[in-house]
């Protein structure tokens, strides 16, 4: 199945994103912004699959990892793998928190917390606007 509408291999120019994203998931994957709680596409998505970077197509999580937190964000406990997702000390809005981004292309995805459920512990709150679901064969 065809994941994404970019090559796996080519990490795109700012130019190509531009053209090939809406305002929003620029803004969010590019300029670090936050789409507004329970408004995300992925927020109820409830089918298997695996979550991909819509930047790069880069695979992040997999939907068997997600959960509902509540908070209005799709939430993950895990990611794909311990290289998947980078993180960084965020300083903004007056707090210190931990953003996570694609490990591969940098872009911002969300941020980290460490009030999720086990195995980990972890609860990464991820913007919708960042993700594209390459839904499991087999689910509607």
């Amino acid at each position: 199945m065809e994941h994404s509408k970019i090559e796996q291999d080519a990490i795109v120019s700012d130019e190509e994103l531009r053209a090939r994203l809406s305002s929003e998931q620029y803004d969010v994957t590019q300029r670090g912004s936050t789409e507004r709680p329970f408004t995300g596409a992925h927020v109820g998505e409830k089918r298997a699959g695996t979550y991909r970077c819509v930047c790069c197509g880069e695979p992040l999580f997999d939907a068997a990892t997600k959960y509902d937190s509540g908070t209005g964000w799709p939430s993950f406990y895990a990611p794909v793998g311990e290289s998947a997702v980078g993180s960084e000390t965020d300083r903004s809005l007056g707090m210190e928190r931990t953003e996570v981004h694609c490990a591969r292309c940098r872009a911002h995805l969300g941020h980290v917390f460490p009030d999720g459920p086990q195995p980990s512990g972890l609860r990464y709150c991820i913007n919708s606007a960042s993700l594209e679901l390459e839904v499991q064969d087999g689910e509607a």
